[in-house]
């Protein structure tokens, strides 16, 4: 791609929180909204794949999810122990579908009636709730190793379970660089090299731009208290897109399968050898499956249009 797509950076104010974005490409063209996962900045988007689909024809919008990054973070919010959120004697501090209301939210702060979303992990979780309580903000839907919400599919190998809820205490910029590290060599893609430069990269700004384990863990009590979306999810109608890898330890590859049995018409497509993570070979390959989701979104949005009225 020769020309740049311009870039901006703002916060637009979303129900209650303010969000921190950033867009690439042009505001008229449409729209494509990346949701990121647990306790993961809108950075881990990378630039490339960005600009890459921008260049495509669309204005790409990455944002921090509530609790991280530069976006709001809800310090003043009591958050139980994780025990007694599991255990249902005390509610989370927030739920995934607050986390999707933001989204719809960030879209009337940016003037967007609708858009191409794509989640990823538990983005994936809040983009499917988007789509059951905001279906007419959707064009097209894309879903990253991602699951129902179902506690029988998608499941965790039991030592990346343990990793993720070992109590972790990071004194500074470098441990928490080191600790990103440490789990991407455990749930990242075995089938393609590991980019220890990337995640030091990621890591080290993500720790720059709001390192918060506080938040991490109201965005894990939202996760971990999810519904079962499987019944709910015949309901929706855009064009979706399941991408996975089959290689996935933190979220099993059933997982993706099962959104994709419960969507109708919905495509399923596994990657070998890709993890929990989005390796650099696949992302041209990313950015194809999503720009042609969202070309047959565009399409079915036209035929949906009222033609004219001839008289």
């Amino acid at each position: 791609m020769d020309d740049v797509a311009p870039r901006t950076q703002g916060r637009v104010a979303a129900r209650g929180v303010e969000l921190a974005y950033e867009t690439f490409g042009q505001a008229g063209d449409p729209a494509i909204v990346l949701v990121m996962g647990w306790a993961t900045q809108m950075i881990a988007w990378p630039d490339e794949l960005c600009e890459a689909l921008a260049g495509r024809g669309h204005f790409v919008v990455r944002f921090d999810n509530r609790d991280t990054g530069a976006s709001t973070h809800l310090e003043h919010v009591p958050t139980p122990p994780l025990g007694e959120v599991l255990t249902r004697r005390r509610p989370p501090p927030y739920t995934i579908s607050d986390m999707a209301d933001d989204v719809a939210g960030l879209l009337d702060g940016l003037g967007l009636a609708s858009a191409h979303l794509v989640g990823a992990s538990m983005g994936g979780f809040i983009a499917q709730t988007v789509a059951l309580r905001h279906p007419g903000r959707l064009r097209s839907l894309t879903l990253m190793m991602t699951s129902t919400g179902s506690r029988r599919v998608g499941l965790a190998k039991p030592r990346v379970y343990a990793r993720l809820l070992r109590r972790e205490v990071i004194s500074g910029r470098d441990a928490a660089v080191a600790s990103a590290v440490e789990t991407f060599r455990l749930i990242g893609s075995r089938g393609y090299p590991f980019d220890e430069a990337h995640v030091r990269e990621v890591a080290g700004r993500s720790w720059d731009r709001g390192f918060d384990p506080a938040g991490s863990l109201r965005q894990l009590e939202a996760t971990l208290t999810q519904p079962n979306r499987t019944r709910a999810l015949h309901q929706i109608a855009v064009p979706t897109l399941v991408i996975h890898g089959l290689a996935d330890p933190l979220v099993g590859p059933n997982g993706g399968l099962a959104i994709a049995r419960a969507i109708p018409g919905c495509r399923f497509i596994g990657y070998p050898g890709m993890g929990h993570d989005l390796p650099r070979p696949l992302w041209p390959e990313f950015v194809e499956q999503i720009a042609g989701l969202a070309a047959r979104g565009e399409r079915a949005e036209r035929d949906r249009r009222p033609g004219p009225v001839s008289g």
